[in-house]
């Protein structure tokens, strides 16, 4: 009798050390600095630290819904365009991340507003919530750009992963007409099913966890599994997306973006990067990557201006002759879980 009870305490025990190990992954993991991920981005030959310190921008601070400050960069190397984008970050990651598809964006006229996720980087925060506290803190980013720049502007939003589930949460809101697309890179469709995934799948433990951790989290962190579902969104709304994802994802699985792509209604690209794992497409294949995200901005927005081009080719040549990031390796096929 003593050894059942015994065993029936331990079994409890662990039950509930595996569900707090799991709240605490999902909203509270900590996050990688700076400087770790400039070296990954070095590494593979895609940005480097140096450069970005020696970009001329604005540091931009503000305020979200619920209190807490947002950190910010704004980088306009083409002052009288009217094109931004902004571009958010993984789960884990910061503005330092996104800094890998700072080109791709400039070179078709945009200026950039990198942001810090709530919880990462310079920004405050207790959880991460997967898009269901962060939609309005873009909805707040796109204010301050509406505000500080003018009604004119043509917004475009790019966010990997977390920030991919990010930018399609925030179109359940109501999205001003400044916002023009939205290009999404290994995105979630729908929180439930990812995290029933990596509980069962990735972590081999019964489905019996997926209530007991959403239940935690619900309590702890204000939000729960099923009030998070990009692909709800996306029926919703008449904004072109592009959908990015790795062929060999099993993080969050590819056949996400597929799921989303068909339920859209409206413009829509879906492309497919044959053999990257999840947050690898660009590094993977590059080139593919690039030139599916301009064709698909020229397509919704036309091509960068003549003045953004001439300020473009004098950056780019310098940039060339003087930065070792601008040339491109053979890279491997995956970086992170970002």
């Amino acid at each position: 009798m003593y050894i059942a009870i015994t065993i029936v305490i331990l079994m409890v025990m662990l039950t509930a050390a595996i569900t707090q190990f799991g709240y605490v992954q999902i909203t509270q993991m900590r996050v990688k600095n700076d400087l770790r991920l400039f070296t990954i981005l070095e590494g593979l030959g895609l940005y480097s630290r140096d450069r970005y310190e020696a970009l001329a921008k604005t540091e931009v601070t503000l305020q979200s819904i619920d209190g807490f400050k947002l950190s910010g960069a704004a980088i306009a190397p083409h002052p009288r365009s009217k094109r931004w984008m902004i571009i958010v970050h993984g789960y884990t990651g910061s503005r330092a991340f996104s800094t890998q598809f700072l080109d791709m964006f400039t070179e078709e006229g945009f200026n950039v507003l990198l942001i810090d996720q709530r919880r990462h980087g310079q920004s405050e925060g207790r959880f991460t919530t997967y898009g269901y506290q962060e939609k309005y803190d873009v909805q707040a980013w796109v204010n301050w750009l509406l505000e500080h720049y003018g009604e004119e502007l043509e917004i475009g939003l790019h966010g990997q992963s977390l920030g991919g589930g990010t930018v399609l949460e925030y179109l359940s809101l109501d999205v001003p007409p400044q916002v023009k697309l939205v290009i999404s890179d290994c995105a979630y469709s729908d929180l439930s099913e990812l995290m029933k995934h990596q509980i069962t799948k990735l972590n081999r433990l019964p489905v019996h966890f997926l209530k007991w951790v959403n239940n935690r989290i619900r309590k702890k962190a204000g939000f729960s599994f099923e009030q998070v579902s990009p692909i709800r969104s996306v029926q919703q709304s008449p904004l072109p997306v592009l959908f990015i994802h790795g062929s060999r994802d099993n993080y969050v699985p590819t056949h996400m973006s597929m799921d989303m792509y068909e339920a859209k209604q409206g413009p829509k690209r879906l492309l497919l990067i044959e053999g990257a794992n999840h947050a690898a497409a660009y590094h993977v294949h590059p080139q593919q990557y690039r030139e599916e995200v301009r064709s698909f901005i020229r397509e919704y927005l036309g091509e960068a201006s003549a003045a953004s081009k001439s300020a473009l080719e004098s950056l780019g040549a310098a940039k060339e002759s003087t930065d070792p990031s601008a040339r491109v390796p053979l890279f491997p096929d995956s970086i992170s879980s970002l």
